[in-house]
């Protein structure tokens, strides 16, 4: 049952197992529209926890360490911004995924008895969630041994794509920073970046202007916050005083 259970919330469905009363086709409905979402935010979240855990870590040891190594610095550590860099978290995602790959195709052999062929290949369907039903665990080891392993290694091999997509989002974002930052600014810039229409460019406009054009703000962020200031400056001087502030707390 459990076995049965972890496989439907996997999505990976081999068929070995398949209800066959009304009364269980209509529970495994129930289960896989309530259960999947339970599941995998409780796994994600205990992953993620340990991902932080584990970044709290490696930050420490730098800012513990008199001369970390120029590698950490470097490949692993995002040092400024106190994170790890993505590509860090891409390499380790991999890492598990081999792993868990790995320790499939083993087990598969061990406990059922199949080629290395075999288990490879089962263990890749399962892990990316494809399941086509023709080799599956059929022993009681096997399927106690899948139960704990395809909850890890099918949660590794989304946040390896979660990654992934996070490494290639970064890339794209940093192109985009280093061509609004060269390119020369045009008269329709200024107009643009005008804010309070005055022929002029203040650095804070200018500064706001250019969030606006990596992508990081938009206008939809900044009109709330304005219509806020706005509300403050009582006497619509493009200041917020003392005297306003007291009089916003009566």
């Amino acid at each position: 049952g459990l076995y049965f259970s972890v496989v439907t919330l996997c999505t990976i469905g081999y068929g070995d197992l398949v209800p066959r009363t009304v009364f269980a086709k209509l529970f495994t409905c129930t289960l896989i529209l309530y259960g999947f979402g339970f599941v995998y935010a409780l796994l994600n979240g205990l992953v993620a926890y340990a991902l932080d855990r584990q970044e709290e870590a490696l930050l420490g040891a730098v800012g513990g360490s008199a001369k970390p190594s120029a590698v950490l610095h470097t490949y692993v550590m995002d040092v400024k911004k106190g994170r790890v860099r993505v590509r860090t978290k891409v390499g380790l995602a991999v890492g598990v995924v081999v792993v868990c790959v790995a320790l499939g195709t083993a087990m598969a052999r061990v406990l059922e008895g199949m080629g290395w062929v075999d288990g490879f290949y089962l263990s890749v369907t399962s892990v990316t969630t494809v399941g086509f039903g023709d080799l599956a665990f059929a022993t009681t080891g096997g399927r106690a041994f899948a139960t704990v392993w395809l909850l890890v290694s099918t949660l590794a091999v989304a946040r390896a794509f979660l990654y992934l997509t996070e490494l290639q989002m970064e890339k794209r974002n940093r192109r985009v920073a280093r061509w609004v930052l060269h390119r020369k600014m045009t008269l329709g810039d200024l107009v643009a970046a005008d804010l309070d229409n005055d022929g002029s460019l203040r650095k804070s406009e200018y500064v706001i202007y250019k969030f606006k054009e990596m992508g990081k703000i938009a206008e939809k962020d900044i009109s709330p916050i304005c219509q806020q200031f706005d509300r403050l400056d009582k006497g619509n001087c493009g200041k917020i005083t003392l005297s306003d502030l007291m009089e916003s707390h009566h």
